[in-house]
């Protein structure tokens, strides 16, 4: 198969149909798009596979097959989809500090810094909690809304860039990253402890969760949730079959 006909199914597998311009609303455009079609999930990791960071084979994986990843592989992915659209991409390693009480234990999470336009945007379709839908311009303490969310970017000295939140009127960390450029081979250390440390969060129960125009969906050990914007659905399958055709309803995901 051919560069462009990947670049094409993967477009399809996204629902993306503008512009291929290279500007910036394309990138935020992209962005969404993903955020809309491809769950994040770690059912590999549960069932005992070793995840491939290998572009190649995640593009079987996530357009293909039409499964998602976590953040080592959707946006190694969409990374590589950037780049053949002629985009400037800089891969970066980051430090999770939602949900962390104290000091997280490392970096393990991949984002992206993508220039458009000749600007810096940072995007990143790999976290299954809320983040921003669209790239966020690197430009400190301006607070970035999108609809009801509200994001800046602020700068540490020793954490270097910080993406915020605005929670109950008050601005919370969702990660850490330096400009530090990081190469492939630099995030299989980190994926490698996801997938096996005994703190790893990664291979404890199914995470899984998607964002949807309406709200998003998610599963949290076999409880789905189905958030609106007015109210929010619970679901537990009584059955292995019930189990995976609501994998397939409110995810997409066909297992095997």
């Amino acid at each position: 198969m051919n560069t462009n006909n990947q670049i094409e199914k993967y477009l399809d597998r996204i629902g993306f149909t503008g512009s291929l311009d290279g500007s910036a609303k394309t990138l935020a455009h992209l962005q969404e798009q993903h955020l809309h079609t491809v769950p994040y999930e770690n059912l590999d990791i549960l069932e005992g596979r070793a995840l491939s960071l290998d572009p190649q084979e995640l593009y079987q994986k996530i357009v293909i097959r039409q499964r998602g990843g976590y953040c080592f592989e959707t946006n190694a992915l969409f990374g590589w989809l950037l780049r053949e659209l002629g985009y400037t991409v800089t891969d970066l390693v980051a430090r999770f500090w939602r949900d962390e009480p104290n000091l997280p234990p490392k970096r393990r999470h991949h984002v992206l810094k993508v220039e458009a336009e000749g600007v810096n945007y940072l995007c990143d379709v790999g976290v299954g909690g809320i983040v921003p839908r669209r790239p966020l311009t690197f430009i400190e303490g301006l607070a970035q809304e999108q609809g009801e969310e509200s994001y800046r970017l602020e700068k540490d000295p020793y954490d270097g860039w910080v993406l915020c939140e605005q929670k109950n009127k008050a601005w919370q960390r969702i990660y850490s990253f330096t400009e530090e450029p990081q190469l492939p081979k630099d995030y299989l250390f980190a994926s490698f402890w996801c997938e096996n440390a005994p703190d790893s969060i990664f291979n404890k129960y199914p995470i899984v969760a998607i964002r949807t125009p309406e709200g998003r969906h998610t599963l949290a050990d076999k409880e789905f949730r189905i958030f609106s914007a007015t109210d929010v659905r619970t679901y537990t399958p009584e059955t292995d079959e019930g189990y995976k055709e609501a994998l397939l309803t409110y995810f997409g995901i066909r297992l095997s």
